[in-house]
């Protein structure tokens, strides 16, 4: 039986996130496990006169890569692939794993060379989306090994997914719409300012310069569930101590405790008390892995619980998060890399935002009405 919020997902995927138009070649990737969700968007995209084009790969392959690939071939940039990412109107990528630890035993070392290989697709993909010639949009199909990673059983994950985004209202896009509204005001409010300073409870205490960089709206159009609003700091301007509050997991390896030093802008000293190894290898990926590509605040107060999947805990209300590595143009930030690792600060339990000398968010709450807060 079809779910029926498979459906609505679909829906608001194709026509409020990526606004898919007639004519269009629209991507559709996942791995097999996504299948049912596929096709629905499927469905959806002929619906809406585009040229869906599916591209469903085994999860195994990644590991195999990683195990028997050759140095030449971890360096491979894919041609066919940059075609592909030079031609594609719109992207709909599902996360949807069936073993959240694949790769957890993979050499770390190669793990960075494939990625910096892959920076002339990340290259391309954020100079189109920056110029709005191609809208993307990433999303979460709930399989059964994050459910475990949440600690939640299926259908308590289900019902966690949907609601995060807003699926089981009555007008998802309307919802959506409402804290577009919202996250607008808080972004009005931040354009134009300056200086960004962060301190948390768990040690955390860093300053960074915005200064002639763009706070952006993210509102369910690129991550979906999404619910922050980001920037992207000067980039040698970042000092001071950064302490997250939840294991970072990237590509399927958790990194407990992770703290990080800026110096002028760069991680000048680094620990964690579990991956250590993976960590130092990320940062050391290529020139701009230790450096911020991005700053944002978490505003989405539906979500209220870690999950060990980013796409979720970075957008929790009442947490920032930092993002080592490249930077999106369209917020100015100039750092590249092949690198893109979100890192979750949690203010619930104590601490700031302040911007410009003013207190916006104190303990996990806005200090100011109208911007985003529990609904």
């Amino acid at each position: 039986m079809r779910d029926p919020r498979l459906q609505k997902l679909a829906g608001v995927l194709v026509n409020y996130s990526v606004g898919v138009k007639k004519g269009q070649l629209v991507r559709i990737s996942g791995p097999p496990v996504s299948q049912p969700l596929i096709i629905e968007l499927y469905h959806k995209v002929l619906e809406a006169g585009g040229h869906p084009a599916v591209r469903m790969v085994p999860e195994e392959l990644n590991e195999i890569f990683l195990r028997k690939a050759n140095e030449d071939q971890l360096r491979f940039c894919n041609p066919i692939s940059q075609y592909e990412y030079e031609k594609l109107d719109c992207s709909i990528g599902i996360w949807a794993e069936e073993n959240t630890r694949a790769l957890t035993n993979c050499d770390p070392k190669k793990i960075g060379v494939t990625q910096a290989a892959r920076k002339p697709l990340m290259d391309i993909f954020m100079k189109r989306a920056a110029e709005g010639k191609l809208r993307w949009v990433g999303t979460q199909y709930p399989s059964e090994a994050c459910a475990q990673d949440a600690e939640m059983s299926g259908a308590e994950y289900e019902d966690f997914v949907f609601s995060a985004g807003l699926i089981d209202k009555p007008d998802p896009v309307a919802s959506w719409k409402k804290v577009s509204e919202r996250q607008q005001r808080l972004v009005d409010y931040l354009n134009g300012k300056t200086d960004y300073h962060v301190k948390s409870a768990n040690g955390t205490d860093v300053r960074m310069s915005l200064a002639g960089k763009r706070w952006i709206n993210c509102d369910g159009h690129e991550n979906f569930p999404d619910g922050e609003v980001f920037s992207g700091p000067v980039v040698d301007s970042v000092d001071g101590q950064v302490n997250f509050s939840f294991p970072a997991v990237h590509h399927g390896r958790e990194v407990q405790d992770v703290r990080l030093t800026f110096r002028h802008g760069k991680v000048v000293d680094a620990s964690a008390s579990k991956g250590q190894d993976f960590l130092m290898s990320m940062l050391d990926m290529d020139a701009g892995s230790r450096f911020l590509g991005e700053c944002a605040i978490g505003t989405n107060y539906d979500i209220q619980r870690y999950t060990r999947n980013t796409l979720f805990d970075e957008k929790i209300g009442g947490t920032v998060h930092f993002a080592l590595g490249a930077g999106y143009p369209e917020s100015g930030n100039t750092n590249q890399s092949g690198l893109h690792w979100d890192m979750v600060v949690d203010l619930r339990h104590g601490g700031f935002v302040e911007i410009d000398g003013v207190k916006i968010n104190v303990d996990g709450k806005f200090t100011k009405e109208g911007f985003p807060a529990m609904i």
